[in-house]
């Protein structure tokens, strides 16, 4: 399995941020991993390490391949508008982030596994590709047969809607994808810049 499915604390503490969601062990050890840890004296980052350590952050955040990021980038590059930001728009059409942001699952690795695994919809019809881009209007459910499921029941029992990009019916377990969300809704902390910086050299 190409993705990553190690330790989420050592990529936490590796950007020092809590990329998975909460962690102890950030709180606990704020500061890099590896055998010498805090006491190992680090060289001052070059600014391309610094761009490469941004587009890292992003692919682990939305868990993204590397193949799959360049070709949203190469898409983005290509749209009308700022391409940064256009990145993350895109990025967060997906299908999988958007039934993360829903509430359905209770983190993106999980979205994607109902998705792959055929729970969800989309206009009615069973969609298992976790990167499909969802357009304004697209109507995103869970399948009927698997409202029980306990991964979501479990997710949606408190499930709020937090995002004015997106509608969702908790009664039903139906969502709408209302717009692709302006920089100022999407709450990770991604310099996009940066990755822009990168693909540009």
């Amino acid at each position: 399995m190409a993705r990553y499915t190690g330790p989420k604390s050592k990529i936490a503490r590796k950007f020092k941020e809590p990329i998975f969601g909460p962690d102890k062990a950030l709180e606990k050890k704020n500061y890099p991993p590896g055998q010498h840890g805090i006491n190992k004296k680090r060289a001052k980052q070059s600014e391309y390490a610094i761009q490469l350590m941004e587009k890292q952050k992003a692919k682990y955040t939305y868990g993204i391949l590397e193949k799959q990021f360049a070709k949203t980038f190469d898409k983005a590059a290509r749209s009308h508008g700022i391409t940064g930001e256009v990145l993350l728009q895109l990025i967060e059409s997906r299908l999988d982030n958007v039934v993360y942001r829903l509430g359905i699952a209770p983190s993106r690795r999980a979205s994607r596994q109902l998705v792959s695994h055929a729970h969800i919809t989309v206009n009615g019809g069973i969609v298992n590709i976790p990167s499909f881009t969802l357009k304004p209007g697209d109507v995103v459910a869970v399948r009927e047969k698997s409202k029980s499921l306990e991964v979501i029941v479990n997710s949606t029992s408190g499930a709020v809607n937090k995002h004015a990009w997106l509608d969702f019916d908790r009664a039903s377990l139906t969502g709408k994808f209302i717009n692709r969300p302006d920089r100022s809704q999407i709450p990770e902390n991604i310099k996009e810049q940066l990755i822009v910086e990168l693909y540009s050299k």
